[in-house]
């Protein structure tokens, strides 16, 4: 009896100690789990604007990403992954228009099982994602999209743009004809025929015409989106000549465009106004007009950045990676991501409530200087926004005669539309 209670004693022991392993290797496998934070990444990885935009904005997502897994990133961001949380990146191709977008969004929330999607450069594609976002309840941060109708036309809860709109850079594009020509008369334009080039098309002109009403509109174009081909309009164009010639062209509609009216000397007396050109100016170097007037997506990117230390170690690092300059895409994503780690960071958990409550109305830094999350209730950004004229340097393409627009000056206050800003004449607009 006493070898039976003896043996049956030990075998409890050792149950015992079984049962406090499992308990042990189940809290280790629930830790490893919750330090996971699952993050779908939507750009362009095919057809004409994966090469100038899409391409450059997955390059830096692979890029921060890395680094702020491994805490590798300047301070504020010297922290390891969101809220200590290893991101595991989900990456999909952005090409094939708005239908098969809303279904790749709703597979990344429902099967992938992402805890946030940050992409997307069509404004199309904002339009189409964001009401679905807020339906499914998942954070999503827009990197890129322009149209300033995603906030001013609807309220979202967990939809959020890192980047201004194109309203803000409409209207320094305008401010900045204004104070450098003052010989101005007239202009002409040539812009894509859906959102994005109709919406920059109405705030550039309603700028334009409110700032100086005398101005005259010699010819308009609105060709399909990615026609690729403009012999047509660039005729057009040639037989009615302006000073200068607006365009919201991006990606290879914008790059075709450049080739093509250069070839046919359409540039030699009317210069282009091109809002997205900074992506062009060195893919394009031999073709780019001197003196065209460059846009840089919205922000200071690229050429545009200010001098500091994230910026610093963006540009270093992009470059020595890919062996280019990062452009303004790349630049946006890395904006987006380092706003949502941001957010997550301070938020301290995978709460999205609580992300939400951190990231709305946040100011953040990107190496394109501070953020200002002040329209849209807290969800659209703002920021300085620059403008000047391409030039080579030493034989290398810079940049000549910039104009840094103060967000105050081309912003309007949160609650007012765009369009009604300008048509009353910029209300209470503070400009240097």
């Amino acid at each position: 009896m006493r070898i039976m209670s003896f043996m049956f004693k030990s075998l409890s022991k050792i149950a015992s100690f079984f049962m406090i392993f499992i308990f042990l290797i189940s809290l280790v496998n629930s830790s490893v789990k919750a330090e996971v934070f699952k993050l779908g990444v939507v750009t362009f990885l095919s057809g004409a604007a994966a090469g100038p935009f899409g391409v450059p904005a997955k390059n830096a997502a692979d890029l921060v990403v890395d680094a702020i897994n491994k805490g590798k990133l300047p301070a504020p961001y010297n922290s390891k992954g969101f809220a200590g949380m290893k991101i595991i990146p989900v990456v999909i191709d952005e090409a094939g228009g708005t239908t098969k977008q809303v279904a790749e969004f709703k597979n990344l929330v429902l099967r992938e099982k992402v805890d946030a999607v940050v992409g997307y450069i069509s404004s199309g594609d904002c339009l189409a994602i964001a009401p679905v976002a807020d339906e499914l309840g998942t954070i999503t941060v827009f990197f890129d999209c322009g149209t300033h109708r995603i906030f001013e036309e609807n309220s979202y809860k967990y939809v959020f743009r890192t980047g201004t709109h194109s309203a803000i850079e409409s209207i320094a594009l305008a401010r900045y004809l204004i104070k450098t020509d003052p010989n101005l008369k007239y202009v002409s334009a040539i812009n894509q025929n859906y959102s994005w080039g109709i919406d920059s098309w109405n705030e550039f002109s309603s700028a334009l015409k409110t700032l100086k009403p005398d101005i005259e509109f010699k010819a308009v174009l609105f060709p399909k989106l990615f026609a690729g081909q403009y012999g047509a309009e660039i005729s057009t164009l040639m037989s009615k000549p302006a000073q200068y010639i607006h365009s919201s062209f991006w990606g290879g509609d914008m790059e075709a465009f450049i080739l093509q009216a250069s070839a046919r000397g359409l540039f030699k007396k009317q210069t282009p106004i091109l809002s997205c050109g900074e992506t062009a100016m060195f893919r394009l170097k031999g073709q780019m007009p001197e003196g065209a007037i460059l846009g840089a997506g919205r922000g200071r990117f690229g050429v545009y950045a200010p001098d500091n230390e994230l910026n610093r170690w963006f540009r270093k690092n992009f470059i020595k990676k890919y062996g280019i300059p990062p452009t303004y895409p790349a630049y946006k994503m890395a904006q987006a991501i380092l706003g949502l780690k941001y957010a997550v960071d301070k938020a301290g958990v995978k709460d999205k409530e609580k992300i939400v409550k951190a990231f709305e109305y946040a100011e953040f830094e990107a190496p394109s200087g501070k953020v200002y999350m002040r329209l849209g209730k807290g969800h659209q950004a703002v920021q300085e926004i620059p403008v000047g004229k391409f030039t080579k340097k030493d034989g290398k393409p810079s940049v000549k005669d910039v104009v840094i627009f103060s967000p105050e000056c081309v912003s309007p206050p949160d609650g007012v539309k765009t369009l009604d800003w300008i048509n009353q004449g910029f209300p209470g607009a503070k400009c240097n």
